[in-house]
């Protein structure tokens, strides 16, 4: 296995910047996530660590080699990694054991070793039953379990994933997660996926990097990311946040309208304008005014959608942004009613992006 660290890297063609002052860095062993939406860079990252195309700034470095640089780029076949790709990219006339197989018999391993390997992998990737099959004949879960095996089975010393569910229904994917971060565990091999899917990223991952506009807005561990994002776009793409923005009164304390917000996070400067994310869960929905005045807001309820284990309001807030919640399904006020809002304190994160009045 081999850390991998990217240093400063970038991507443009032409104009268009497609990666930008990109840093990393991935220890022996982890399984880390590149998360974003279409176009952030992800895919791009993937492919410049994979070798299939160059750099126009910083290098990548593996297990300490310099393998990308913008005067020099090794070519895939010299990096010892694997690839799964999206559409799995089994030969069709192979059966299981001989496109599991294929990989090692271009190395020229020996007959008992290979015979070795692939009992190993197939059992541990539970394909043993499977072997004689051709893709055709598998459905899509196991055509990705003999591809993972495929990948695992050369032993590289780093493991690259693109997408590598999108292509499986709802439940699928739900169970394939599992079974990566399984895999992952027995082999351990360095790793890099990349999803725009957050319960992927949840799942599998030691570390999510999530990306917007080519660059990297925060790494950290799946709580990390989700108790503590530090931007407006990685609160509402992890997990789906609201979004208040009010002017700080001191270092904790926020004036969102007339009402008061505390705070949690960073220290604030007095005068400046402030996100605050607050998760759909974390608010409390009270049809009687309080008497704590401080972080608690007025609104009306514009809509109600009942989801059986749960309702989903929408509600107006003084100032005519909106603001959404999930309650418990048994609680249900109309529209056009007025009702109070419960913020707790330690779930108002105070995000950086504000600037000084």
């Amino acid at each position: 296995m081999a850390s991998v660290e990217l240093k400063g890297l970038g991507k443009r063609y032409g104009d268009a910047v497609a990666l930008a002052d990109v840093n990393l860095h991935i220890q022996h062993g982890q399984l880390v996530c590149l998360l974003g939406p279409s176009g952030c860079g992800k895919t791009t990252t993937l492919r410049l660590i994979a070798g299939f195309i160059e750099p126009t700034a910083g290098e990548i470095v593996v297990g300490g080699k310099v393998l990308s640089s913008t005067t020099r780029t090794v070519a895939p076949e010299g990096r010892n990694m694997s690839m799964i790709f999206q559409s799995y990219a089994l030969w069709p006339h192979m059966t299981v054991a001989e496109n599991v197989a294929y990989g090692l018999k271009i190395r020229k391993m020996n007959r008992e070793t290979i015979a070795e390997k692939l009992k190993t992998i197939l059992s541990t990737a539970r394909l043993e039953a499977l072997a004689d099959r051709y893709p055709a004949e598998l459905s899509g879960g196991q055509q990705q379990r003999v591809s993972l095996a495929r990948a695992m089975v050369v032993e590289p010393e780093t493991l690259l994933l693109d997408e590598p569910l999108s292509n499986l229904d709802a439940n699928l994917r739900e169970e394939m997660r599992f079974e990566i971060r399984r895999l992952h565990d027995r082999y351990r091999y360095t790793t890099v996926y990349v999803t725009h899917d957050q319960a992927e990223a949840m799942t599998t991952a030691d570390l999510i990097a999530v990306m917007n506009g080519g660059r990297i807005e925060q790494v950290g561990t799946p709580q990390e990311i989700y108790k503590r994002p530090r931007s407006a776009f990685v609160a509402r793409f992890i997990g789906g946040s609201n979004i208040l923005t009010g002017k700080a009164l001191d270092a904790r304390r926020v004036a969102v309208g007339d009402s008061v917000l505390v705070t949690d996070g960073r220290a604030l400067r007095t005068g400046e304008t402030v996100p605050i994310s607050i998760r759909q869960h974390e608010i409390a929905l009270l049809a009687a005014q309080p008497e704590q005045s401080e972080n608690v807001l007025r609104a009306v309820v514009a809509r109600c959608v009942f989801l059986g284990s749960a309702r989903d309001y929408t509600l107006t807030l003084e100032d005519k942004s909106e603001l959404r919640l999930t309650a418990p399904a048994d609680r249900e006020i109309d529209p056009g009613q007025h009702v109070w809002l419960r913020l707790p304190a330690d779930r108002c994160q105070a995000l950086s992006g504000g600037n000084e009045a």
